[in-house]
């Protein structure tokens, strides 16, 4: 009784706390910070620097959730993630411009363009096997789109975990980048929330299994935005 009393109430403190962050996250989003070329890059090149700041960290956490070794963990990890930013950054600009396209004969008076747009606030859930690359690769993008960003990575990588809190920590205020450690009960928290993306590596199947009606309302709200 008193330990399920407690577990509601600390479920209910962080939900609060969620509910706080992500109100300051959507926020940050509508007042256009994100939006300026200049801003992303500027974000995509601290993300950049950090990560050849914190190599050996990175590599040291993969190595004792994994077993990686320092090569594998460069090849096929932080070395794929710099790659990406490196991409994004020499491609960033033409991404982002207005593209004319051809207007319908009823509309002939009209001139028709498509502007790309970032969704708003993302929402990033990474597995264990990969936690480097499949959590940081997603975010390169996000931020290169212009949203921000709140980041969960796999409570079954734990080290790797702490270790990319503290890398983005480092990178991003948490109004536009932050991250939620923690297990299922934490999950389930997150997936109450209202994300306007989200970007999932996994197995859907067994996370219904697990997460039920959270996991398919989360995805249903998406929806109805859309």
């Amino acid at each position: 009784g008193k330990r399920m009393e407690k577990l509601e109430k600390e479920n209910g403190m962080e939900k609060l706390m969620l509910e706080t962050l992500m109100e300051q996250q959507r926020e940050y989003f509508a007042s256009g910070a994100t939006l300026p070329v200049k801003v992303r890059m500027e974000a995509l090149s601290r993300l950049e620097k950090a990560l050849q700041k914190q190599e050996q960290i990175l590599c040291k956490a993969l190595h004792t959730d994994l077993g990686k070794s320092k090569t594998e963990s460069v090849m096929c990890e932080i070395g794929l993630v710099q790659g990406e930013i490196r991409w994004m950054k020499q491609h960033l600009g033409r991404l982002c411009r207005t593209k004319h396209v051809r207007t319908p004969l009823a509309q002939f008076a009209a001139k028709s363009y498509q502007s790309p747009s970032p969704y708003g606030n993302v929402l990033i859930m990474s597995p264990w096997n990969y936690p480097v690359l499949l959590t940081l690769e997603p975010l390169v993008d996000a931020i290169a789109a212009g949203n921000t960003a709140v980041v969960k990575p796999s409570a079954y990588a734990p080290a790797s975990a702490n270790a990319l809190k503290d890398l983005l920590e480092e990178c991003f205020p948490p109004e536009y980048v932050t991250v939620v450690l923690g297990g299922r009960e934490e999950n389930q928290v997150l997936l109450q929330e209202k994300f306007d993306k989200i970007f999932f590596t996994g197995s859907a199947a067994s996370w219904i299994k697990r997460h039920g009606w959270i996991f398919r309302s989360a995805i249903s709200r998406i929806q109805q935005k859309s």
